[in-house]
């Protein structure tokens, strides 16, 4: 479970942090609902680590506000007609932190070490599809594919797809760099203590001119709600996620603050181990879809900030497809179970993958509602280090300890495939990637695979469907609803925001008297 920690403790570290101000009038304070896991993006799959990462580290390109692609380190590309040889011309006069030169060569050397099997990097899978990267001449790399990949770019402009210093990475190794990052943004890293927070300050060599706007910003981990709608109240904090929904109102009505709530891709979910009983059953999966009321799931746990999904790709992902949504019949779910050899239900257990306040009540709540049908569960939210060890490093399918497993994911890439494939697909079991339910369907497998290598969008709408339609009808998953990004920040706090995927873009930040 989640510690809480007391504001007065909180307004203490702070101080002690910042030389006994609560900031300085170009400091800034983040507090987050979840810590950062490392600080190296080719090793996490949070999407929050990722927001840290990005305020030091950049790639060849970057998403806008709505997932747009844009160049960033990369001023311009060409592809080959058969979509295998990309060709990017790089901006010029760009250092590292260390004072490294950013150039074709740091290019290679960055993704020469992701693409390398021996490294095992959690993001490996993300650039599996390059065959070699060749430097043309200072300012030119091309990067030859095995295939055509359809969401290369995509994959290129999500914050996993950083840039590193080469000199740093030779110095520190692939372990180490994640607590000594060298990147080319426009904070450069100061220090970072795992639970309480990640400093960074000013790069006044950043090849934007004018930016950045602010001295510091100091990312601070806050699981605890109440503690960290109290730190944005009381000054403590310009900028807090996952604002809850009881205290929504008054944030909205303070006069120094701006509340934002907006769509997202952000879907949260429960998978069922499908290799381990009772759930390689799909009538005790189909039991647990409907047992779940997720019109009430939306307004105890998410206070009215989510919809419940009909779709196994949220809308506002290009091809997703309405396959829902579940209807709630506890009367359904009963005889689901009683047909499996469950008439009095089942012991299970169930860990989330968050230990923050919502995932609390909606913890509680599923466990409330799956009681109904005789499934009496053992709740449990994990620490950072928990989930690390117990789920995504689990070696083994036959002996993962997972069975039900509430978490969420957005695709960061903005695309369909990053829904699906680290997800559902039989090559992403952990400790690869995030296929928590251990399914495997080859019509799925089979529909991501050939997705991948086509550019045309009538055949890609065609495969996306036939795989959303199977894992719909499989139910590895009990998919829940699709939340909402509701963020608070003070009113003098501006060129920051968070986009559909959850992350958060602190690059333009700025903050007037």
């Amino acid at each position: 479970m989640f510690r809480r920690k007391p504001l007065a403790a909180g307004l203490l570290a702070l101080a002690a942090l910042t030389g006994g101000n609560a900031f300085a009038a170009k400091d800034v304070v983040i507090a987050l609902h979840i810590p950062a896991e490392t600080l190296d993006p080719y090793s996490t799959n949070t999407t929050l680590t990722t927001a840290v990462t990005k305020s030091f580290y950049e790639g060849l390109f970057e998403f806008d506000k709505d997932l747009k692609i844009r160049p960033a380190l990369a001023e311009s590309y060409e592809v080959s007609p058969d979509g295998i040889v990309y060709t990017f011309k790089l901006r010029q006069g760009v250092k590292f932190h260390d004072g490294t030169d950013f150039n074709a060569e740091a290019v290679k050397f960055v993704l020469d070490r992701v693409t390398n099997p021996e490294n095992k990097l959690p993001r490996a899978n993300q650039f599996r599809p390059i065959s070699k990267v060749d430097v043309v001449d200072a300012h030119t790399v091309r990067i030859t594919l095995k295939e055509p990949f359809s969401p290369f770019l995509n994959a290129l402009a999500h914050g996993s797809a950083a840039m590193i210093s080469p000199t740093a990475l030779k110095k520190w190794g692939n372990k180490d760099i994640a607590f000594h990052p060298v990147g080319t943004g426009p904070f450069e890293f100061v220090e970072w203590k795992q639970t309480d927070f990640v400093k960074v300050k000013k790069f006044d060599g950043y090849w934007k001119k004018g930016y950045p706007k602010v001295d510091s910003i100091t990312w601070k981990p806050v699981p605890e709600n109440g503690t960290r709608m109290a730190m944005l109240q009381t000054g403590e904090a310009h900028f807090v996620s996952s604002v809850p929904a009881e205290t929504a109102t008054a944030l909205k009505n303070n006069p120094k603050l701006n509340l934002t709530a907006a769509d997202s891709i952000i879907v949260r979910y429960i998978s069922m181990n499908t290799m381990q009983k009772p759930f390689d059953d799909i009538r005790v999966r189909q039991a647990v879809n409907y047992a779940i009321n997720r019109d009430a799931l939306v307004k105890v746990a998410f206070g009215g900030f989510a919809t419940p999904t009909d779709a196994i790709v949220p809308h506002g992902i290009k091809f997703s497809h309405k396959t829902g949504p579940w209807a709630y019949d506890v009367k359904k779910a009963r005889e689901l179970l009683k047909e499996a050899g469950y008439p009095n239900g089942f012991e299970a257990t169930m860990w989330g993958a968050y230990n923050d306040s919502t995932t609390q009540k909606a913890l509680q709540f599923i466990q409330q509602q799956l009681q109904q049908v005789g499934i009496k569960l053992t709740v449990q939210a994990l620490e950072i280090g928990q989930r690390v060890e117990w789920v995504q490093s689990a070696p083994d399918p036959a002996t993962a300890r997972v069975r039900m497993y509430y978490a969420g994911w957005s695709s960061s890439t903005g695309d369909a495939d990053w829904a699906l494939r680290p997800l559902l697909a039989s090559e992403s079991f952990p400790p690869k990637l995030n296929n928590t339910a251990y399914y495997k369907n080859d019509v799925v497998d089979s529909s991501i695979s050939k997705a991948l290598k086509s550019t045309d969008d009538k055949e890609l709408a065609s495969l996306y469907k036939t795989a959303q339609e199977q894992i719909w009808k499989d139910a590895p998953w009990a998919p829940l609803v699709v939340q909402q990004n509701v963020y608070a920040q003070s009113k003098n706090l501006t060129g920051i925001f968070m986009q559909p995927d959850g992350n958060i873009n602190s690059t333009e930040i700025s903050l007037s008297e």
